[in-house]
């Protein structure tokens, strides 16, 4: 089962670090958001294979939606 992380705030999503495939360590960030004119990295909270990557650079994001999903080694 994989492990989801979703967006905590309505944010831009500046730019997508990891990509499927890739393996992460906890507290890699995944993705970087933008909001009020702050950066705000998103990391796993897990190690493991990203294997999804559920947004794109410039999607707006809210509260809960997905981000991605690792399967944890």
């Amino acid at each position: 089962m994989g492990h989801f992380v979703n967006a905590e705030l309505v944010a831009n999503v500046l730019k997508v670090v990891a990509q499927p495939g890739d393996k992460v360590a906890a507290q890699d960030t995944l993705v970087l958001l933008e909001s009020m004119k702050m950066e705000i990295p998103v990391a796993a909270e897990v190690s493991g294979t990203v294997t999804e990557i559920a947004v794109r650079e410039g999607d707006v994001v809210t509260e809960g939606d997905l981000l991605a999903e690792i399967e944890e080694d």
